[in-house]
């Protein structure tokens, strides 16, 4: 697996989800959650911050089943999914994962005809990462 590229502004996200949390970095001066982390509030210019848990909980908001050719270490495990989740606190928010069966899952353990945009999925964590199940 491809390991997430990290910034100064972004790694308190990974951080937080090596410890199994998933959290949002939210401004400290107007409340306002945001995703991707960035230094300014886009909506009242602050650069104060703080990271918030979030429920986890959220829908597929839209997905994609890649096919080869992918990377090779990919390939072995396609089709697999790749959805992305709108966060149910935050809709304006929307993280990218796969879906899985349970944590650690192969990444292809949910077939993709079972997939709905709009199906209802709640965060696990698999060496880091974030993952979606089925809720």
């Amino acid at each position: 697996m491809l390991e997430p590229v990290t910034d100064p502004t972004g790694a308190p996200f990974w951080e937080y989800a090596a410890r199994g949390e998933l959290r949002v970095q939210a401004c400290a001066d107007c409340g306002e959650l945001r995703f991707p982390p960035r230094p300014c509030c886009p909506h009242c210019q602050s650069f104060e911050e703080e990271w918030r848990p979030v429920s986890g909980r959220g829908r597929v908001w839209s997905y994609v089943v890649p096919h080869p050719p992918l990377l090779p270490d990919y390939a072995a495990q396609a089709p697999y999914n790749v959805v992305v989740v709108e966060l149910e606190e935050a809709p304006r928010i929307r993280l990218i994962g796969n879906l899985v069966r349970a944590a650690g899952a192969a990444l292809n353990s949910v077939d993709p005809s079972r997939i709905r945009i709009g199906a209802r999925v709640h965060v696990v964590f698999w060496g880091g990462l974030p993952q979606w199940v089925l809720a």
